[in-house]
């Protein structure tokens, strides 16, 4: 469903980093429990004791790129949101129909964070003076960050 510009409120800087460091921190956890379940908590220990970068170490490095590519970009696609967007009441959606945001526009968003973190973060502080809160990676895919407002859902999704 389709939200009138009139029934949406995008969310702020404050809100959305919550979210990203919510999300993190789950990521960080279950990235850590693949990398012990596949190689052992000896694995981790030994981290901190080389230079040189090993088979296992590789695979880390994917794990580490790819956990969270997967994460996002799936929980982007089928619910709108992230696991901490979700708990801090946001939904990414397509700035121009206030909708679902395309599959292509969601996998551009999130390459697009590194257009975002580049200079020094900036793509992601410019949420902080833009007058629609859009990032860099926003404006690049064309989406917005609105707050959920269960209010604004028709009674028959209640039902339904």
């Amino acid at each position: 469903m389709a939200l009138s510009h009139h029934q949406f409120q995008t969310a702020g800087f404050w809100r959305r980093l919550l979210a990203f460091l919510l999300d993190s921190l789950m990521i960080g956890v279950i990235t850590t429990m693949i990398t012990v379940g596949l190689f052992g908590v000896e694995y981790i220990s030994q981290l901190q004791h080389t230079d040189a970068l090993g088979p296992k170490d590789w695979v880390v490095i994917a794990l580490e790129q790819g956990v969270p590519a997967v994460w996002t970009i799936g929980f982007w696609i089928f619910w709108m949101a992230t696991p901490g967007k979700m708990l801090m009441d946001i939904k990414i959606v397509d700035a121009k129909s206030i909708g679902k945001a395309r599959n292509g526009q969601l996998v551009l968003r999130y390459f697009g964070y590194i257009l975002s973190a580049i200079p020094l973060g900036l793509g992601f502080l410019w949420i902080l003076i833009d007058k629609k809160n859009q990032g860099w990676h926003d404006k690049l895919s064309s989406t917005l960050v609105i707050m959920q407002d269960e209010s604004l859902k028709p009674l028959e999704f209640y039902h339904g």
